[in-house]
């Protein structure tokens, strides 16, 4: 069975490569095969052994939708209106062409929001009718709220296994964000202290081409601009603990079983942290409480992380069963 993936793929972003990295990993693993939907479809074929078509250009995706057996619109945050209302419209849309072309469509371990009124209307006519897995609980609530079929799944990075690496309790991993100016700041200050504590700080950026500005803030630090999920997540593996602005930053060290603390810039930070119970605080977070958390070690709820990679692992046996592939309602 040939499988559509639909999302912010061939961008260069550590956190939605590492999505497709455990999407393309497990449904190979189930005998199947995907067909990405990518801004760098070469690059995006080269790296995961997959079949890849440029998302931008009208024709290729009409004629890829046509060849798959079903499309998975994730995983990720492609279901807000923050960012722009033509990354909204432009999901939705690729949604609405596969459902015409007959294929069963899965909205998929996704998270949900931030949305306008007008992002709440286009989201809930365009899913009608469409199984939805969301990967936090809040994003779950709210697809209930807007009377959308939701299940509760998980983030599919989850899945990926650390390499193996001696773990060195004394680093300590920090991962700014472009754009959260404030939160960067106040990573700064607590390197600083976390540096007079003795700790070995490393400053970690995950997406070239915008992160570079963030990472001159810290030139007195260990820093590192990586996008390749493998390397970030070595670098996780071999740390004692982590402090992470991007969602992904969380999400990987959980995956190597790293304890962390999240600084909400966006409520998918929230979410998650919350769902794994784990420490996070809103943006941009205070120097002094997310010291508290380091040298504490304040832990997340492991047993609860294991549940959610359970889920993970679940939601894909679940959208890519026999059961399953010939389900599709009209749009």
């Amino acid at each position: 069975m040939r499988v559509g993936v639909s999302g912010y793929y061939g961008f260069k972003n550590a956190g939605d490569e590492a999505i497709l990295e455990a999407i393309v990993q497990e449904v190979k693993a189930r005998g199947h095969e995907p067909l990405v939907l990518s801004g760098d479809p070469r690059e995006t074929a080269a790296r995961y052994g997959v079949e890849a078509a440029k998302r931008a250009h009208p024709l290729e995706v009409w004629r890829s939708l046509g060849r798959i057996d079903l499309l998975l619109s994730g995983g990720g945050g492609l279901l807000q209106d923050k960012t722009s209302r033509t990354s909204l419209w432009y999901y939705l849309t690729i949604i609405g062409l596969a459902r015409r072309r007959g294929k069963p469509v899965f909205v998929f371990n996704q998270s949900l929001g931030p949305l306008s009124p007008w992002g709440e209307r286009r989201v809930q006519r365009a899913l009608r009718g469409v199984p939805c897995l969301f990967r936090d609980g809040d994003s779950l609530a709210y697809a209930r709220r807007l009377g959308l079929e939701a299940q509760l799944g998980a983030d599919p990075a989850l899945l990926l296994s650390p390499p193996p690496v001696e773990r060195e309790p004394n680093m300590v991993v920090l991962i700014p964000k472009y754009g959260t100016e404030a939160a960067n700041a106040n990573l700064h200050k607590l390197a600083d202290r976390l540096k007079g504590e003795g700790y070995e700080v490393v400053v970690l950026a995950l997406q070239p081409g915008f992160d570079e500005p963030v990472l001159e803030r810290f030139r007195s630090f260990t820093r590192e601009l990586a996008w390749d999920p493998r390397r970030v997540s070595y670098l996780l593996a071999q740390a004692g603990y982590v402090v992470s602005v991007r969602l992904h930053g969380a999400i990987l060290a959980a995956a190597a079983h790293t304890p962390f603390v999240g600084i909400a810039y966006d409520p998918k930070v929230a979410g998650f942290c919350r769902d794994a119970g784990a420490a996070f605080v809103e943006a941009p977070g205070d120097p002094e409480v997310l010291a508290s958390a380091v040298l504490a070690r304040h832990q997340p709820n492991w047993k609860a992380i294991e549940e959610m990679k359970t889920r993970a692992r679940a939601s894909f046996d679940q959208v890519l069963s026999k059961s399953h592939r010939g389900r599709v309602k009209s749009p």
